[in-house]
């Protein structure tokens, strides 16, 4: 089975690495062509849009948003104007329900066929070959491409229809988000009051209010370590499709929407391409703290 790839970047890259060690022939695009000529000499080919819908059954594309993935496949001389019938377009960007299922739609006109498959577990996971891949699509699609999502995924899962996994990433941005910031806006409060961060991070962490993203975010904010493995622009957007797509069904998402302004804040303030774990200089601009060990 020929794979092309559009975007090697945080994510794809690694991802990439791990389409190509599984074996699979791999096609690759990208901006940067430096890093497509990294992917060649590893065995990889290059080409266009086109280039890749001609040569591959499973064309992937991991861009960061959904007008660009659907000009990629879409658009003039995008993926399927020269794609065969039967071919698999991959949607794992991050969009909304809604971008997913017009998709679909111009897939199922053109004899193709369409996935939704965003993934969860930022570039750690992505290096490591265990993201959480969630799809909304239809059975025989997932059946070919199972196999490619499986190389870089710890868990690949079909939802149900189309949009649906485009809608199981949002309910993960929801709660992931959030949880992050709850964890900065706990530990600020935490250093307040005086008491080692730290030493309150050990002493919860076995409880209820242990998580992976309490063992992802807290080390890494007491570090002050914001080099981004999911940058706050990235989510600002995730957290945006998921106003959008609330607003759109009538679902109040009142939490969500208070995270929304502070991501706003964030971006004000210069924490635009910092890690997720900068959501805590909100708080602590709040207390006028900082949250470090003793």
């Amino acid at each position: 089975m020929r794979v092309g790839f559009v975007g090697l970047g945080i994510m794809g890259n690694p991802m990439c690495k791990h389409i190509l060690k599984a074996g699979f022939e791999l096609s690759v695009n990208a901006l940067d062509e430096k890093v497509v000529q990294e992917f060649v000499a590893l065995g990889a080919n290059c080409g266009s849009y086109a280039d890749l819908g001609k040569e591959c059954d499973v064309v992937m594309v991991m861009v960061p948003t959904g007008a660009i993935s659907k000009e990629v496949m879409f658009g003039e001389n995008g993926v399927a104007s020269t794609a065969k019938p039967g071919t698999v377009l991959v949607d794992l960007s991050s969009v909304t329900p809604i971008e997913s299922q017009e998709c679909y739609k111009l897939a199922k006109e053109k004899g193709l066929m369409f996935l939704d498959a965003p993934v969860s577990g930022g570039e750690p996971k992505a290096v490591d070959g265990t993201l959480a891949t969630m799809v909304g699509g239809d059975q025989e699609a997932f059946d070919i491409a199972k196999s490619v999502l499986d190389a870089f995924s710890s868990s690949v899962l079909l939802v149900g229809d189309s949009g649906a996994g485009s809608t199981a990433k949002l309910v993960n941005q929801i709660i992931v988000n959030n949880n992050i910031a709850i964890v900065g806006e706990a530990f600020t409060f935490a250093a307040k009051t005086g008491v080692d961060p730290v030493k309150v991070y050990e002493a919860i962490r076995g409880g209820l209010a242990g998580s992976c993203v309490l063992d992802a975010k807290l080390p890494m904010m007491v570090a002050r370590n914001f080099v981004p493995g999911g940058t706050v622009k990235v989510n600002h957007k995730d957290i945006t499709n998921v106003l959008k797509t609330a607003h759109q069904i009538e679902c109040p998402v009142p939490y969500t929407a208070q995270l929304f302004e502070i991501l706003q804040t964030l971006k004000v303030h210069g924490h635009f391409m910092d890690d997720q774990s900068s959501y805590v200089t909100y708080f602590e601009s709040l207390a006028d703290v900082e949250v470090k060990s003793k």
